[in-house]
């Protein structure tokens, strides 16, 4: 069955489609032997010889999904020209050509999910889905409470308004203060721009959770599968969110409050 190429190479766990549509653009895939530039081509997995760089597509590769810690001062793509580590230096032992699904910015540590599974990634980072992303922030000063609303209702970046969001206080000391911010948009650095629009100093930013993934006791650099049933649960997750009720925005008064803890054993590396 003859598909879209792009669509070939996301499924075979080559990148994500979008940063497929750059490597066919770049001249590096070819068909039978002819070298394709052209977005709209579409070729027979079963039938079609498709080499990436001179290597013909392992259509069969194992899916896998990895979660892993991204420490601080690593970045989320598969080279980086200034030669900075990348977040797959971290995946030692790991057999599959993974990538991550979304970014977290240099300085931003916490939970990141790699695969190989185009589908899955195309999935969960669709914008007709809405997977929740957790982020605990701390940010210089305390936070008042028309800060925190205005948060919770959206902030107007120059790229548009942002969606609602469910933001609660962590804890407070005279210096700093925690707080909880949980979105489903995938904007660059969202939290950051977020908090600088509404006057808050970002000192301090960790995603904990995606979905129902949680980050746990895991430390920096540590890294585990997916089991089956967590894949299978996040494919049902994510469900298009036409005809749904609109998110309603929580914020909770009440300061001192820990976040909780909590997910799966994790595997170091």
């Amino acid at each position: 069955m003859q598909e879209r190429l792009q669509k070939i190479l996301s499924q075979a766990g080559i990148a994500s489609r979008r940063e497929s549509e750059t490597i066919i653009q770049d001249g590096r895939v070819a068909v039978n032997g002819v070298v394709v530039t052209e977005l709209g081509t579409k070729a027979d997995p079963d039938t079609d010889t498709i080499t990436v760089d001179g290597k013909a597509l392992a259509i069969e590769e194992k899916r896998v999904c990895i979660v892993l810690y991204k420490p601080v001062g690593y970045m989320t793509t598969m080279k980086d020209p200034e030669g900075r580590p990348i977040v797959t230096d971290l995946l030692k032992g790991v057999q599959e050509r993974v990538y991550p699904i979304g970014r977290l910015d240099y300085n931003t540590e916490g939970l990141l999910l790699l695969t190989n599974d185009g589908a899955l990634a195309n999935m969960l980072m669709h914008p007709s889905h809405e997977v929740d992303k957790g982020y605990l922030v701390r940010v210089g000063g305390k936070v008042s409470q028309s800060q925190m609303q205005r948060l919770a209702e959206g902030v107007q970046l120059e790229d548009g308004m942002t969606a609602p969001a469910k933001v609660l206080p962590v804890s407070e000391s005279e210096n700093n203060s925690w707080i909880s911010i949980t979105i489903h948009e995938g904007r660059y650095r969202q939290v950051r721009r977020m908090c600088e629009a509404v006057g808050l100093s970002v000192v301090r930013l960790k995603r904990a959770r995606y979905d129902f993934l949680v980050i746990g006791d895991m430390k920096p650099g540590d890294y585990r599968f997916l089991e089956p049933e967590e894949v299978t649960r996040l494919k049902r997750k994510t469900v298009p969110t036409t005809g749904r009720a609109p998110r309603k925005t929580g914020i909770i008064a009440k300061r001192g409050s820990a976040p909780a803890k909590g997910g799966a054993n994790h595997r170091k590396r």
